[in-house]
C-alpha cells in the first residue's frame, strides 16, 4: 500500500512504496523485562546477542489521521478468551539507495530520512502461530507512518530522540533512542550484510516499554522529538 508522505523542507512529497519493512523485536532493554507475554521460543532470556528481526508486509502502512482497523474476522473465526492488539511506538529508518554489505561506519549515509511509526500487533496471533510473528504484525492498516520524513541531514544523531507514546492523551511510554540495545548504524550494517535494502525500504527500531493494548474509538499518538506526532484512531471493522 502506497503513502505519500511530506518530506520536511521539500515540496515534492515522498511515495512510501517499500519493497520490504523490517523491524527488530526486543531492541530495548526494558522492553526485553515486560515480553514475557510473547511465545519464547527461540528469543533470548534476556538481551539479545544480535538483532531480532521480523516482517511486516506493505499493506500494513497508513497515514497519520487515517484509521487503525480491528479486522472483524478476528471475532467472527476465532475464540479468543480476549482479543489482544497492542500499540507500539517506534522510530523508523526510511532508505535512501541501494544498501548492499554496508559497514557500520558508512550506515548512516544510507538513510534518507526518519519518521514515526506504530508497530500494531495482533497479539493472539503473534503468541500461538506455529509460524511465528509474520501474520500478528502484518494485518491491514497495521503499521501507520507519518507524519513527515524528517532528512537525515536533519537528525545527525538518531540515538538521542525522545519517544513516546499517548492512549486517549495519556503517555503510557517514554523512552529515548538512546535505550535501543542496537543502535541505527548497527541494525542497517546487520541487515544489508544478508538483505540487500534498497530506496524506500523501511526498517522499524523496536519499540521501548509501556506497550498496552488497544481498543474500538481510541486514539493513539506517536511523538518523536524533531520528527512530530504520528496519530490515528482505533475502529472495529
Amino acid at each position: 500500500m502506497k503513502v505519500l508522505l511530506p518530506i520536511k523542507g521539500k515540496e515534492e512529497p515522498f511515495v512510501l512504496n517499500p519493497s520490504k519493512i523490517i523491524a527488530l523485536g526486543l531492541n530495548y532493554r526494558n522492553h526485553v523485562n515486560e515480553s514475557g507475554f510473547l511465545n519464547r521460543n527461540n528469543l533470548p532470556e534476556d538481551i539479545p546477542s544480535e538483532p531480532i528481526l521480523f516482517a511486516k508486509t506493505p499493506n500494513v502502512l497508513i497515514g497519520s489521521n487515517e484509521t487503525i482497523i480491528i479486522p472483524k474476522f478476528i471475532r467472527k473465526d476465532y475464540n479468543f478468551e480476549k482479543v489482544r492488539i497492542d500499540y507500539e511506538a517506534e522510530l523508523a529508518v526510511i532508505i535512501g539507495k541501494h544498501c548492499h554489505n554496508i559497514p557500520e561506519e558508512a550506515a548512516l549515509s544510507c538513510v534518507l530520512g526518519y519518521t514515526c511509526m506504530n508497530d500494531v500487533s495482533m497479539r493472539n496471533f503473534q503468541t500461538t502461530d506455529k509460524s511465528g510473528w509474520f501474520r500478528g504484525k502484518s494485518l491491514d492498516t497495521f503499521g501507520p507512518a507519518g507524519p513527515v520524513i524528517v532528512p537525515a541531514e536533519d537528525i545527525p544523531d538518531p540515538q538521542n530522540l525522545r519517544i513516546t507514546c499517548r492512549l486517549n492523551g495519556k503517555t503510557v511510554q517514554d523512552s529515548n533512542t538512546s535505550h535501543m540495545i542496537f543502535s541505527i548504524k548497527e541494525t542497517i550494517a546487520f541487515i544489508s550484510k544478508q538483505i540487500t535494502l534498497e530506496r524506500g525500504d523501511i526498517i522499524m527500531s523496536g519499540t521501548p516499554s509501556g506497550v498496552g493494548p488497544l481498543k474500538d474509538g481510541d486514539v493513539v499518538e506517536v511523538e518523536i522529538e524533531g520528527i512530530g506526532i504520528l496519530k490515528n484512531k482505533v475502529a472495529e471493522e
